[in-house]
């Protein structure tokens, strides 16, 4: 079985050469997440593509957000649609708003739609 290079957790894998080391890093990495939920109460038809405001968005604490936070280039953004995570190439989000991609289907109204915002610092 191959060795996964990006889930190794020695310097090497047991029957594959290692290439190189791994090599520690002094200090700690420190995630930061923030979430954002919008449950539309109208279905989305997203034939021509939706932008939809951040300020629709509520965040962990149950508060109105007013813009997303956005970590770059230490981080990266996931969308969850009804629970299931999408495709990066279906969607954009700015500190603004998420944009829907133009594509042939309705998010029905009730729908969760999250916003789920990752970045990385170090200690």
């Amino acid at each position: 079985m191959p060795c996964m290079q990006r889930i190794r957790v020695s310097s090497t894998c047991i029957g594959t050469p290692s290439s190189s080391p791994v090599t520690p890093v002094e200090g700690r990495i420190i995630p930061t997440i923030n979430r954002y939920f919008y449950i539309p109460d109208e279905d989305i038809d997203l034939t021509n593509g939706v932008t939809i405001p951040a300020n629709l968005f509520f965040c962990d604490d149950g508060n109105q957000v007013i813009a997303f936070m956005i970590f770059s280039p230490n981080g990266y953004v996931n969308l969850y649609i009804n629970a299931v995570m999408q495709e990066g190439g279906i969607y954009t989000v700015t500190t603004d708003s998420l944009t829907l991609n133009p594509y042939a289907t309705t998010i029905f109204a009730g729908t969760p739609i999250i916003v789920e915002s990752l970045g990385f610092s170090t200690a």
